[in-house]
This record gives structure tokens, C-alpha cells and sequence, in this order.
């Protein structure tokens, strides 16, 4: 009976919540607000499919031109004479004649005893597609190749140290006020990037970049499920997602329209600073507030909600001091850190298997996003195409959550991946139409797992650990993102290496989904012990079950929907 009673007591937010409407036009205008910042998310993440992008190039051939002897070649002429023709008759990237070999011009096969040697001053580029990039302004090409990959690694690895810094001040110091610093860092780092004069000062500045932007994520996805009742929360964060895939179309759009790097990371900063101008009207989670014994701050943003929501008649059915007996934490005083995810059986058997799953959902993710160049069509397109697909999966997802709940879903979309990354794997390449298709719907079902995950992870860590679990869930989740450039490295030595290693991912970690709790229809926990004790054995609330827990709130039951 105790237990009972404390079940009732703890979950009565979402009652008041009811009062002021959890699902009105309070909650659209947030989401709305927060799209803004969000836009720009996808942008910087996949940001490196054009800025660190390697042109066709080849050896700049002056030094051999330094007595004029080349002055009445043309210019194929002077490359057939000066640079030795790989197997497609191109040019070779790498190495270039010791001297210059006048008798191709006839024709000739180049003797085997030629010398050939390395690149001497530097590169030519082509710049039909790219004015600059990374690998044309930094000579990242050749033996230095791996190092524009290694660019967005380093951007990951920042994304990781962020889910840490911003998960554990996020619940210290609330999500608001955080968000503002995400805000005002990332357009900081970001433009010291776009400036950087080498690439060990871009590497360190998109470090902070990536840092900074993990912010945004996070706190914007639980903002917007902390300020929804039950019932909406799947269309809160699916609906919200979709600025993801939005953010991720414009990207082809910007790149196409600018094709210098560092123009590039400012064109897709740009939206932050509308996102810090309109910040002012983003407000605290009440979640949070009363969690942290702020009540009398939450029930004045409480009030706001049911203004906007027009529930004029909130004030007179629940007071200031209904907060103050809303039991959201074990302990007030208590100031939760990431060992607490370790602590108790539940938690810790929690914390194992949504990790395994992040790690999973994001390596499979960016380990077909950063691959676009498999389809026979321009960059943008490719690119474009892969963001498009995800629109119609997140509208598939946004009434599979709900019809078959968020386990099933997250499994399913996950060994689905899987098994469309084996599909390629023993598919010929001549059949790349076939292919082709079966690409893009593994990157549909990809970015379906990254929608559901997202919202899942939400609502299975409790209030008062809910950004520390999602801090150390995205940690995870940019621990396999950063890793995937390092992976796709290893197709030199076995072209299919990195696609094996992609499915198998994709398909264990799906498995491993299947082990956690469905969360459909149920409230959001609160404190520790929700886990512990209440998650054992799952309760769903009736109507009449709702009224019960009413009628021990100092507030009235009469508008309760």
C-alpha cells in the first residue's frame, strides 16, 4: 500500500500539467522555436560530406617547366609528358616524372625504368565542383588523405565530450540557461573555424564545435518532451525530429550555392543567430524546476502555459503550494552525477543496454551518411536524395511508435538496417540500380532508429537523471559516429570491410533493444525509485485510476481530459 500511495504521489505533475493543457499551442510554439537551432544540427554533423571533400588532382608540374621547355605544349600535352596515366587514363594523383618523358607524345609506352617520383610543389586542383575544401587549402591529399577523413572525427570526438559537459550542467544549472551558452559557443567556434590559417586550429576549433553543439541537441529533445503530456509525446519527438531531416535537405542546397569551405561553415551557422535572438521566449522545464525545489518558478511558467493555452481557469483550481507536495525526487538536496546511472540493479542494467543501442543506432547512421559516392550522381543530389528518404520514414515511425510501441520499433528498425547493408554486401555492383534502392531505404530505416531512440531514451531515464542519461547515451552515440571515418578507412584493405562491420553493429545492437522495457503509454518516471520499484511491474493508468490520484491533489478534477 505504501508503494501505492507513492506511485500516485510522484506521478502528479502530469496532472497538473493536464490543468494547463500538456498538448496546446504553448507546446507547438516551443517546438516551433526550437527548430530553429536545430536546422543547423544536421548541417555541421554531415558537414564534412563537402567541406572535407578531395577533388580530382594531380601533381603541379612547374618544376619541370623551369627552363621554358614545355612553353609550346598544351596543356594535356605537358601533363601526358610530365605525369604518369593510371589504368582509366587519368592522370595520377600522387606522382609525377622525374623529367619529362617527350616521347608519350608518340605514342609510346613509358619504359619500367622511368623514374617516378612523389609530388615536388604541391598540387593542381580541379575546381569545377569546389572552389576550396579542406584537402585543396591544407594539401590534405596523398599520404595526408586520412587526415580529412580524421576531420570529422574530431568533430565527434567533441560532440562525445559535450553529451558529458552539457549532461551534467544541464541538470546542475537547468536546461534554459544552457542552451543560451550552446547558442553563443557554437557561433564562436564555428566562425573561428571558417578562419582557421592551419589544420591544426581548424581541428581544435571544430572540437569545441562539435562540443558545443551537443548542447542543442540534447536539452532541445528534452525540453520538448518535459513540457508534453503522455499522449503527445510521440508526435512532440517525431514531429521535432523532422527538422533534422529538413536541416539535413538545406545542407545540399547551401552547398551547392556555396562552394568555398569556410563561406560554407558560416552559411549553416547562420540560423543560430535568429535561434539566440528569440531564446528569451524559450522557457524552463516546470519538470525540472520542481525537481530542483524551485515550485514557486515552475507554477509562474505553468501559468504562462495555460494563458497561451487558454485555460483561463488554472490559477483557481491550482495553487502554488500543489507544487510544492509534488514528490519528484527521493532526496532534494541530492545532486545526481553520472556514477548514479551505475548505482542501483535497474538503472544499471538500463544504463548497459540503451548505451549498447546509441553506439549501435549512430554507427550504422553516419556510417551511410558519410558515404554518398555510390550512386553515379552528383554529390548534392546523393546528398539531398539520402535526406529526403528520412521524411516519409519518420512519418512511418510517428504511428508505428504508438501502434506497435517503442521497443518493437527500435528493434525492428535496426536489424532491418542490418539487413539492408547485407543485401549490398552480396549484391554484384553491376545490379546498382537495384542497389541503389536498397541504399536508400537502409538510410530511411537508419534514420528511423535515430527518431525513435531519441524519444525512447526520454522516456526511459527518470527526471532527476534524465539529462545525465541522455548525456552519457549521446557520449555513446558520438563514440560510434567518431569512430565510422576510421572504419570506412579500412576498405583498402578489404572493400567490404566497413559494411561488415556496419550490419553486424546494426544487428546486434537491434537485439539488444529488444531487452529494454516499452515505455507506450507510460509516464514519464521521476526519481530513481520509479525505476527501481514501479518499473518492475508496469502500471497503466485507467481514467478512473487519474481521478483517484486527483482527489488527493489540492487541485479540482472537473476539467481534467
Amino acid at each position: 500500500m505504501f508503494y501505492c500511495l507513492r506511485f500516485q504521489v510522484t506521478m502528479k505533475f502530469d496532472n497538473i500539467l493536464d490543468e494547463a493543457h500538456g498538448f496546446g499551442h504553448y507546446q507547438i510554439a516551443l517546438v516551433l522555436l526550437l527548430f530553429i537551432p536545430r536546422i543547423t544540427i544536421p548541417c555541421h554533423f554531415l558537414l564534412n560530406n563537402f567541406i572535407a571533400a578531395i577533388p580530382s588532382h594531380h601533381c603541379d608540374i612547374s618544376s619541370l617547366d623551369a627552363d621554358g621547355i614545355l612553353g609550346n605544349l598544351s596543356r594535356e600535352e605537358r601533363l601526358t609528358v610530365s605525369v604518369p596515366a593510371q589504368e582509366d587514363g587519368t592522370p595520377a594523383s600522387c606522382h609525377m616524372f622525374s623529367y619529362p618523358q617527350f616521347h608519350l607524345l608518340m605514342n609510346s609506352s613509358s619504359p619500367s625504368e622511368v623514374a617516378v617520383v612523389q609530388c615536388q610543389n604541391g598540387w593542381e586542383y580541379d575546381n569545377s565542383t569546389f572552389i576550396s575544401t579542406l584537402a585543396t587549402q591544407f594539401d590534405l591529399v596523398c599520404d595526408k588523405r586520412g587526415l580529412a577523413k580524421a576531420s570529422a572525427t574530431i568533430f565527434f570526438l567533441g560532440v562525445m565530450a559535450g553529451a558529458v559537459f552539457f549532461g551534467v550542467l544541464c541538470d546542475k544549472y537547468g536546461r534554459r540557461s544552457m542552451l543560451l551558452v550552446s547558442y553563443v559557443l557554437s557561433i564562436m567556434f564555428s566562425v573561428a573555424s571558417a578562419f582557421s590559417s592551419n589544420y591544426i586550429m581548424f581541428a581544435a576549433f571544430r572540437f569545441l564545435t562539435g562540443l558545443a553543439l551537443t548542447g542543442i541537441t540534447n536539452i532541445s529533445v528534452v525540453l520538448s518532451v518535459e513540457w508534453v503530456d503522455t499522449k503527445h509525446r510521440t508526435f512532440m519527438g517525431v514531429f521535432g525530429s523532422i527538422s533534422w531531416s529538413l536541416g539535413n535537405m538545406l545542407l545540399a542546397g547551401f552547398a551547392y550555392l556555396v562552394t568555398d569551405w569556410r563561406m560554407l561553415i558560416i552559411a549553416v551557422t547562420s540560423p543560430l543567430l535568429l535561434a539566440t535572438a528569440t531564446w528569451w521566449l524559450i522557457p524552463e522545464s516546470a519538470r525540472w524546476l520542481i525537481a530542483n525545489g524551485k515550485a514557486e518558478t515552475a507554477y509562474k511558467y505553468l501559468q504562462k502555459c495555460a494563458t497561451f493555452n487558454e485555460r483561463q481557469e488554472f490559477t483557481s483550481r491550482v495553487k502554488p503550494e500543489s507544487l510544492s507536495t509534488v514528490a519528484t525526487m527521493d532526496h532534494q538536496d541530492h545532486s545526481y552525477t553520472y556514477l548514479d546511472l551505475v548505482k542501483t540493479p535497474q538503472l544499471r542494467r538500463l544504463t548497459l543496454f540503451t548505451g549498447i543501442v546509441w553506439y549501435g543506432v549512430a554507427s550504422t547512421y553516419y556510417g551511410i551518411s558519410l558515404n554518398i559516392t555510390g550512386f553515379g550522381l552528383n554529390l548534392y543530389l546523393t546528398h539531398f536524395i539520402y535526406a529526403a528518404i528520412e521524411v516519409p520514414a519518420k512519418i512511418l515511425i510517428y504511428f508505428t511508435l504508438d501502434k506497435v510501441g517503442r521497443r518493437v520499433t527500435q528493434s525492428g528498425t535496426l536489424v532491418l538496417t542490418g539487413f539492408c547493408i547485407l543485401i549490398n554486401i552480396i549484391t554484384p555492383t553491376e545490379y546498382w540500380t537495384f542497389r541503389t534502392v536498397i541504399a536508400v531505404l537502409g538510410k530511411g530505416l537508419s534514420e528511423a532508429s535515430f527518431t525513435t531512440v531519441f524519444l525512447y531514451t526520454t522516456e526511459l531515464y527518470p527526471t532527476v537523471m534524465r539529462q545525465n542519461g541522455l548525456g552519457y547515451t549521446s557520449f555513446m552515440a558520438r563514440l560510434g559516429a567518431s569512430i565510422c571515418p576510421l572504419i570506412m578507412l579500412l576498405e583498402d584493405m578489404w572493400t567490404l570491410f566497413p559494411e561488415v562491420i556496419f550490419c553486424t553493429m546494426a544487428i546486434f545492437s537491434g537485439l539488444i533493444a529488444w531487452l529494454l522495457p516499452e515505455t507506450n503509454n507510460a509516464r514519464l518516471p521521476e526519481t530513481i525509485e520509479d525505476i527501481e520499484e514501479t518499473r518492475k511491474k508496469p502500471v497503466y493508468f485507467t481514467t478512473e485510476d487519474q481521478s483517484n490520484v486527483l482527489l488527493k491533489l489540492p487541485i479540482s478534477t472537473d476539467t481534467m481530459q
